[in-house]
């Protein structure tokens, strides 16, 4: 690890970074290849995935699914997260002040692609493997946000700049044959090819928790399409899981990236940096803005929930939140509940916040745990609650919260799952408590997914007096439509408050 940590900080040498930018962003173009070793790509890729998870769409998520608000005198209250509180999606398409999901999606891949390339022309398969599973889980990313998107064409560089679109499910199916045949190439791999040891800033060359994440990818894309009449596809990949017969991330396994950071200028973990406090210890603008909405801390409250106080700040004994969208004097810095950190909590890691080294989660063993029990109740799995207090209890571990709170958490009507009147409700209803501010992403492709939208309050900044006002996809980017106009076009008109993912229709 310290050879490795050596390069990073070497490469780094005088580069200024900001919270906005990636740890280790550097592309890698395929069309003109270069003698860098494997290893020293793969942190460089996993770590853009991870970036792009927790940074940019983990902010979408969290506005649109109920977790972010902001104190109405923010340092940054004008332009924080302005985009999804206004549900300004067109906006989002431009290039300039908009989101560069896309871009930053198929960057990603072609770095993941250029991997696959090198590794296959020496025999590494592991590498291959990884590679080929990690993009399976971005082309199923740019569905869930776009729909139909390059697939086959996609990724060849200057030998096809204008690559066709292809449905929403016919790519869902490629992503997963791409996962399953990493999988296999993985198991394939020869005893004395090269492996990732250090450079996999994730399971540290644990190859059966590469399997294990990739079979729980799978596991996810399957129950994204729960709703969307594919039974018989369904059936058959499970099958195929069930066969190959490495299971699924458990309790401890989550995927946790860390390519070793630092108490330093831009090589913070970039939530900390931006959300928390500078290298300098100072408190960020970000931190003085970002507030609970009041709908989420309510939740919490009705439950008696005690990862609440691992998460917030409590102002005169209370927690309190903000009506997203919310413009009154009511709702300031120093009335509203801010994020806990180990500055106030006895120097102890707090719920989100527990150090500037921290790894940032890519899939945690609750969702993992979720995920199973959501297909345990559909009669996918067995085991569906167990698995449920399994993943709280896990969230309840990752939050520091201590493990004997469980029994009289979940002895609790609103909580119990042998109570639940609507068993997958209560699920997701978890999940959504569990993946605040960590992979509020997911949250919004199950509530999609589900029908649970019109459940969260709109925001007040909302564009439409319409409760049924929400946004349910993505429109491609500006710089998109200006390089391929034609496929963009053929897509037909894209209305982001009523055109859907293919799951979703």
């Amino acid at each position: 690890m310290k050879k490795l940590l050596s390069f990073i900080l070497i490469a780094l040498a005088g580069t200024a970074f900001t919270a906005c930018d990636s740890f280790l962003d550097t592309n890698v173009n395929p069309n003109a290849p270069t003698d860098v070793p494997v290893e020293q790509k793969l942190p460089t890729a996993l770590v853009k995935t991870v970036n792009l998870e927790t940074g940019t769409l983990n902010q979408l998520g969290a506005v649109w699914v109920g977790y972010w608000a902001k104190a109405t005198d923010g340092p940054v209250n004008t332009s924080l997260f302005r985009l999804e509180e206004t549900y300004g999606v067109e906006a989002m398409s431009f290039d300039r002040d908009g989101r560069p999901i896309w871009e930053d999606s198929y960057t990603t891949l072609v770095n993941y692609k250029d991997i696959e390339n090198s590794a296959a022309a020496t025999g590494d398969l592991a590498y291959v493997g990884i590679a080929k599973i990690m993009q399976g889980w971005h082309f199923m990313r740019l569905v869930d946000l776009y729909n139909n998107v390059p697939f086959s064409d996609a990724l060849q560089g200057s030998k096809n700049v204008t690559p066709k679109y292809e449905d929403g499910q016919v790519v869902y199916d490629g992503a997963i044959n791409l996962i399953t045949a990493g999988i296999e190439d993985i198991k394939a791999a020869p005893a004395l090819s090269k492996k990732p040891v250090t450079d996999d800033v994730i399971f540290k060359g644990n190859l059966t928790l590469w399997i294990k994440f990739a079979n729980t990818i799978k596991l996810r894309a399957l129950l994204r399409q729960s709703e969307a009449g594919r039974a018989g596809y369904i059936n058959d990949e499970l099958a195929k899981i069930k066969q190959e017969g490495s299971g699924f991330l458990g309790a401890g396994e989550s995927a946790l990236v860390n390519p070793g950071y630092q108490i330093t200028a831009g090589l913070q973990n970039p939530f900390w940096d931006t959300y928390y406090r500078n290298q300098a210890g100072a408190l960020t603008t970000g931190y003085n803005t970002l507030r609970p909405t009041a709908y989420l801390v309510q939740q919490y409250k009705e439950r008696n929930d005690p990862r609440l106080p691992k998460l917030y700040r409590s102002v005169n004994g209370d927690y309190v939140g903000v009506p997203l969208g919310a413009t009154s004097a009511d709702f300031t810095m120093a009335k509203t509940s801010a994020l806990l950190g180990p500055n106030e909590n006895g120097n102890q890691p707090a719920g989100l916040l527990k150090s500037a080294q921290q790894p940032s989660v890519l899939l945690s063993s609750f969702e993992s745990l979720f995920l199973q029990a959501e297909a345990a109740e559909r009669g996918w799995l067995s085991g569906a609650e167990q698995l449920y207090e399994e993943a709280i209890k896990e969230s309840f571990k990752y939050m520091n919260v201590p493990a004997g709170e469980f029994a009289l958490y979940n002895l609790q009507p609103s909580v119990n799952f042998a109570l639940a009147p609507n068993k997958i409700e209560r699920i997701i209803g978890q999940k959504w408590l569990a993946l605040n501010s960590i992979s509020s992403i997911e949250v919004w492709n199950d509530f999609r997914r589900l029908g649970y939208l019109s459940r969260l309050p709109q925001s007040l900044q909302s564009p439409s007096a319409d409760p049924d006002f929400r946004p349910r996809r993505l429109t491609y980017r500006q710089s998109e439509v200006y390089t391929n106009s034609d496929e963009v076009a053929k897509q037909g008109a894209i209305d982001p408050f009523r055109s859907r993912v293919f799951w979703n229709e």
